[in-house]
């Protein structure tokens, strides 16, 4: 069965690769999730993230952004001390700036879903690539995106961590036409 190059790399980034990415998220909860666990990754490799995933969810809550959005600085030097995650004071902080900016969100458009979807049209993107090599960091939708969540206060949303988010989410299809996941996902 053949699938994505970079899926072969680890255990954990294959079961990932198979049963996640590219899967069609509408749950704010799990939209949150991967918003913050793609801003952690910003520098690292995926795997990393994976491998300290859920470490991240004992440690943040379960991903419920009303009590991250409370999270005080004692809270923030707990994490910090926290070895099973990514330590970086910047990207903590980043994490209950963007709980903050993700419950704005979801007031004012009624879910997360929502206002996240909006920006390829409600439906995922099906593209068609041949090699890895052809997919793109970002997009001219990542870019606005990326425009429009640091408008509204988040943070580590840069254009190609939002495309990353977008491949995560099933905004987009980046599967390789000869991966086993690629006409699933088309057809779902």
């Amino acid at each position: 069965m053949n699938k994505c190059q970079w899926a072969l790399v680890s255990a954990s980034e294959e079961h990932y690769h198979d049963h996640e990415w590219g899967v069609p998220l509408h749950d704010d909860r799990q939209l949150f999730e991967f918003l913050i666990l793609e801003g952690a990754q910003a520098g690292l490799s995926w795997r990393t993230i994976l491998d300290k995933r859920e470490a991240y969810r004992q440690a943040f809550d379960c991903f419920e952004a009303e009590k991250i959005a409370a999270y005080d600085q004692k809270k923030i030097n707990a994490l910090l001390a926290n070895p099973g995650i990514v330590r970086n004071r910047l990207k903590i902080q980043a994490a209950v700036a963007n709980a903050r900016a993700f419950l704005d969100v979801r007031q004012a458009f009624g879910s997360f879903d929502a206002y996240i979807w909006r920006f390829i049209g409600g439906a995922p993107q099906q593209n068609n690539w041949q090699t890895h090599a052809q997919i793109p960091a970002f997009s001219d939708e990542s870019v606005n995106m990326s425009k429009d969540l640091q408008k509204r206060g988040f943070k580590f949303v840069g254009k190609t961590i939002c495309y990353a988010y977008m491949q995560a989410v099933g905004m987009v299809n980046d599967h390789t036409v000869d991966c086993f996941r690629h006409s699933q996902l088309n057809k779902a």
